[in-house]
């Protein structure tokens, strides 16, 4: 009977590690979607030069990062929203052909990191967990995996409380 448990465990703890990797390779893709969205717009010539630089700088150092993924990733977000948040945006867009497809491209990435991340964040939560159970630590059961750690960027494009969504749930449009 014991022999079983301890199968049942291995094998949880098994699944927990495929679920933590297959919501790692959907978060990179997410980011690497935004990443490349960003880019677009800032060589679509919609923006200011200034504007398209920052976001052109901010996209391809998150995209390029490979250690230490959350702070540019962060950037990138920051400079999105330094874009979005200039009082004439909006105005400056009004017309512009694919303007409108290109935005709602870009919030679609946004929202698809949100949701990849949460994702992400919850497996590693759920793997930290079953790691910590004393039979897990005592037969290791992990092996030799790393203790998954948890992505933690700023993917918020709105302001806290700006159009009464929060910070929580990125968006462009209102």
């Amino acid at each position: 009977m014991i022999g079983v448990y301890v199968s049942w465990r291995a094998g949880r703890l098994d699944r927990l590690h495929a679920r933590l990797e297959a919501a790692r390779f959907a978060l990179d893709a997410a980011l690497i979607r935004r990443s490349s969205v960003a880019l677009e717009l800032a060589s679509s010539g919609l923006l200011d030069p200034a504007a398209s630089l920052v976001l052109a700088g901010a996209a391809h150092d998150a995209r390029s990062a490979r250690s230490g993924q959350e702070m540019p990733e962060s950037d990138l977000t920051r400079a999105l929203r330094a874009v979005f948040s200039q009082s004439d945006f909006r105005a400056s867009l009004s017309g512009a052909e694919g303007a409108e497809e290109l935005l709602a491209e870009l919030e679609g990435a946004a929202h698809q990191v949100f949701l990849a991340r949460k994702f992400y964040n919850d497996a590693v939560a759920a793997t930290r967990i079953a790691r910590r159970k004393w039979l897990a630590r005592a037969l290791r059961l992990a092996g030799g995996a790393a203790m998954p750690e948890f992505f933690e960027i700023d993917d918020s494009l709105a302001p806290a409380g700006e159009d009464g969504r929060g910070a929580d749930m990125p968006h462009l449009t209102s």
